[in-house]
């Protein structure tokens, strides 16, 4: 007779656990269970037969896997919970006792403190897996970076969520990665482009936001704190890769008048001078030293291999065989469509060097009705080096004058209102002899006035559009998503292969 199994110990009852069983195993609260499942990213599990899994009489709502939570028995984490567990003990001791100055001191020095760096190293082998899961947390950091400071939104955590998102748009900007972008009604949505990941998030517009009571913030803090570590990680990896010290230079005077991308100046590392965004005009390509400079060891041996990695000729180059000709173009190839129902596939494109500097030549002026924030940072991040607006929108404008000669467009949200160009005397007559000079409201010769949309539709079309259709009191063409575009394209490939298949079964 064979030996009969135990209930519960084989199949799906060993597979699962309920989470009351997790906490009691791993002996903390319900609270630090949830958090340490967030670090970790541990997420319930579903499994095919509540009943056979749960080895009770009514079946739980919530499982685990096994494994999951005996590889959590290990984490380094734990020890500190349960510091702090025992820390808030000896301030509620001390706090009946009525010695309020021994809690205090328990409470600011006592405190244990909990890094997350471990982590992040372990759930992000190498730096893609980081970006692939940089979606969620850019658009939850850029939404605490919005919210006003709370009881359950310290300042602190909007302070530092403001300082990675600014940083990390800097990086954009010098890396030309940003893509695409596109408005909506729950905010604006912006693709870029590193390292070959496409990464996508929501920015929310900047309006006064409302703190509700309904949602927990406990939990939302417990993924921001996450996050702001890995895109400190994030944001390091990409300063040192472009050969920028991080974290940047942060003037603070400049963030209190409204500076906030001006507010940052980005200094470069191999040589040791200081760059702002405003002044330069690639960061990427930094100035040459002196070449009297004398090398070191380090510095001789790094030439000597570079010499060593040069590809020495062929034999058809040594023989003197003919070169190809200066005429013969180094396009990139095509796909060419054979048959009748063969894949159109997309056709390569150059790279993304005319688009990133799309707005070079020109310089922006930003009426006081427009969106400051992305609009500099969409100008900026394809080429534009020199943008103004109105002082009343914050510091780190390159200028404030509105009839500066220099600037070539001007972006506003009104319909302009027709003034007289010239002035007049003090009877209320046109002086013939008065020079001409702008009014509030109106026109500046020379200048091409547009709408806001304009930006968004010329970076999703990667050309300059007609800026005729987009000016001020115009009726402006649909702002399509760039999403809806991809999808279009795809859902029309498919139509016409399912018809040219039709067609090649009639023949038949």
């Amino acid at each position: 007779m064979g030996k009969v199994k135990k209930k519960g110990t084989s199949g799906q009852a060993k597979n699962f656990i309920t989470r009351t069983q997790a906490v009691r195993k791993l002996q903390i609260s319900l609270p630090d269970f949830r958090r340490l499942c967030i670090y970790k990213g541990i997420y319930p599990r579903e499994p095919r037969n509540k009943k056979k899994a749960s080895k009770t009489s009514t079946p739980s709502a919530t499982f685990y896997y096994t494994k999951d939570i005996q590889y959590l028995l290990h984490e380094p984490i734990l020890n500190k919970f349960r510091d702090h567990k025992a820390l808030a003990k000896k301030i509620a001791r001390s706090l009946g006792r009525g010695e309020v100055g021994d809690a205090a001191r328990l409470e600011k020095n006592g405190k244990p403190r909990i890094t997350l760096d471990h982590i992040i190293r372990a759930r992000y082998p190498t730096f893609v897996d980081a970006l692939r899961d940089l979606d969620d947390a850019l658009s939850l950091l850029f939404l605490f970076a919005s919210l006003p400071s709370t009881s359950t939104v310290p300042p602190k955590t909007i302070a530092l969520c403001q300082r990675l998102t600014l940083e990390f748009q800097h990086v954009l900007i010098v890396k030309h990665a940003l893509r695409k972008s596109f408005i909506s009604i729950k905010g604006i949505y912006y693709q870029a482009t590193i390292e070959g990941q496409d990464i996508l998030w929501l920015v929310p517009h900047k309006f006064v936001q409302r703190v509700t009571d309904d949602v927990d913030y406990r939990i939302m803090g417990t993924f921001v704190e996450f996050y702001t570590t890995l895109l400190g990680f994030v944001n390091y990896r990409l300063y040192t890769s472009q050969g920028l010290v991080y974290p940047p230079r942060f003037n603070v005077k400049s963030d209190e008048q409204g500076g906030e991308l001006g507010a940052f100046t980005l200094q470069d590392n191999r040589f040791g001078d200081s760059t702002a965004i405003e002044g330069s005009t690639d960061q990427s390509n930094p100035p040459a030293q002196d070449d009297r400079t004398p090398l070191d060891d380090a510095a001789v041996q790094k030439i000597v291999g570079d010499i060593a990695q040069i590809p020495q000729p062929n034999e058809d180059q040594r023989r003197g065989d003919p070169m190809p000709e200066e005429g013969v173009s180094d396009g990139l190839a095509t796909f060419e469509v054979h048959g009748e129902g063969a894949d159109i596939l997309e056709q390569p494109s150059m790279s993304d060097t005319d688009t990133a500097s799309l707005f070079t030549p020109y310089s922006f002026f930003l009426s006081r009705e427009t969106p400051r924030q992305p609009l500099e940072f969409l100008l900026r991040a394809f080429g534009c080096k020199r943008i103004g607006w109105d002082e009343v929108l914050g510091h780190g404008a390159f200028t404030n004058d509105m009839t500066d000669r220099s600037i070539t467009h001007q972006i506003v949200d009104r319909p302009m209102i027709l003034q007289p160009s010239v002035s007049g005397g003090d009877d209320g007559q046109i002086m013939p002899d008065a020079e001409p000079a702008p009014m509030q409201g109106g026109r500046m010769p020379g200048r091409t006035y547009v709408q806001p949309q304009w930006v968004w539709d010329c970076i999703n079309q990667g050309k300059l559009l007609r800026p005729d259709l987009y000016a001020p009191g115009a009726t402006l063409p649909p702002h399509l998503s760039p999403r809806r575009w991809l999808r279009r394209k795809t859902n029309f490939s498919e139509a016409k292969r399912r018809k040219m298949k039709m067609l090649t079964e009639k023949r038949r």
